[in-house]
């Protein structure tokens, strides 16, 4: 998936190279003056930002070394580093930067974005590396009868017996997304309406699960170009 989603991207990013225009390089010395090459990082941002063809200038004109790679975003609210943050939070063929220790600086620039499928949901999980399977079959109907007879809330169970990093979060996972999920979860979360609680075993444990909201559409990838300076 990932592979051929990078090979989308890039096609629709290169398909009009041969629709483009000969550069001022391409074209014969006597008909247009050299194309001015940026020196500075403001103007090779500038230039690539207004660029039709970001990929062909950096090869072309910038004469630099780049690397495009496909992002994929998994969490909307956590993010695992730089590249899916920009590729979430960042807007398409605006460049930012410059990264990296001195002498091996670069720029990254967002070329596209495409949609995934995010889900919404809440969890208490119940750790059967800590807790015999038995012991965390009677916590997880522990909790579910709280929650029928209204004694407790779900934020309140997940920070007394979740033993995970959405304990920090009451429980709230945020919006996660499609294939980043447990299949099983990911096929129980489908099964469900908005608001209900539900458990299921995982390879990891027990898993009570609130969902919180439907699922929605959202950037789930991103085509990056990192341009070495």
């Amino acid at each position: 998936m990932k592979i051929y989603l990078g090979f989308v991207l890039l096609t629709l990013c290169t398909a009009t190279l041969a629709q483009q225009p000969a550069t001022p390089a391409q074209q014969p010395a006597t008909s247009a003056k050299p194309l001015a090459v940026p020196t500075t990082v403001r103007q090779i941002k500038e230039a690539l930002e207004e660029s039709p063809n970001p990929i062909l200038y950096t090869k072309q004109i910038l004469k630099k070394r780049f690397k495009i790679d496909t992002i994929t975003v998994n969490q909307t609210r956590h993010f695992d580093g730089l590249a899916d943050s920009l590729a979430y939070n960042g807007t398409e063929k605006k460049v930012y930067g410059p990264y990296g220790p001195k002498g091996e600086q670069f720029l990254v620039q967002l070329l596209s974005k495409a949609p995934n499928q995010f889900y919404h949901i809440s969890q208490i999980f119940i750790d059967t590396s800590v807790f015999r399977f038995r012991i965390a079959d009677s916590i997880g109907n522990l909790i579910l009868k709280k929650l029928k007879d209204g004694t407790a809330t779900f934020e309140q169970l997940a920070k007394t017996y979740s033993i995970s990093g959405e304990v920090n979060a009451n429980g709230d996972l945020g919006w996660i997304a499609r294939g980043a999920l447990y299949p099983v979860i990911e096929h129980e979360v489908l099964a469900h309406k908005k608001g209900e609680v539900f458990k299921l075993w995982s390879r990891a444990g027990l898993n009570i699960i609130r969902k919180d909201d439907d699922p929605k559409q959202d950037t789930g990838f991103a085509l990056m170009m990192q341009v070495f300076l």
